[in-house]
């Protein structure tokens, strides 16, 4: 897919949101990308997995694995793009770490595709890939379909993210839109104490 193919998309979903927003990295921007809003449409979920899947059909991708709550559709639907398991991870009520529930397992071997909705610090991401080589799972790639980062954020494995685009974030206590009083929004999953 072209870059304006998959803005046109968010555009028409009302995916892309524009104000003060709390990412769940902690970090604020004025811009959101709120892939839910695009995935609710089964066309274009099924259009941006297989734009992700393309670029992973040469691995022998055995199982894609998916950060809840974002990664969900997405990942699913890339497994089914590449006739691969699906399994995703979720926060542990006592650590707070990404781990595997509900009686997902990993078998030493398997090839692995992390998928996930938007890449903005990749924090949890990493924590997937390190659960992977714990279980000694070969990663083969993560795959995104909004890279926020423009590309800076890197991993050990090959990335290919349908739309990378840069946009600005700040930290909370450098945050203009904090010192002129606009009120913050956190359409995210993850709950973050609000600054």
């Amino acid at each position: 897919m072209e870059q304006n193919d998959i803005l046109e998309i968010f555009e028409k979903t009302q995916g892309l949101l524009e104000g003060h927003f709390l990412l769940s990295s902690g970090m604020h921007s004025l811009q959101y990308f709120q892939c839910a809003r695009v995935l609710q449409y089964p066309q274009y979920a099924e259009e941006l997995a297989d734009d992700i899947a393309s670029h992973f059909t040469n691995k022998d991708v055995d199982l894609v694995i998916s950060p809840a709550m974002g990664g969900l559709i997405i990942g699913h639907e890339v497994a089914r793009d590449l006739k691969a398991r699906f399994v995703f991870t979720e926060r542990s009520s006592d650590s707070g770490e990404m781990a595997l529930r509900r009686g997902f397992d990993l078998e030493e071997g398997e090839k692995a595709l992390v998928v996930e909705d938007v890449l903005t610090t990749g924090g949890s991401v990493r924590e997937v890939l390190k659960l992977l080589q714990k279980e000694n799972v070969e990663v083969v790639g993560a795959g995104f379909i909004v890279d926020r980062s423009s590309g800076k954020v890197k991993f050990s494995t090959p990335k290919y993210a349908i739309l990378e685009l840069p946009v600005v974030v700040y930290q909370p206590e450098e945050c203009p839109l904090c010192e002129k009083g606009i009120p913050i929004d956190r359409p995210g999953s993850r709950k973050k104490k609000l600054i």
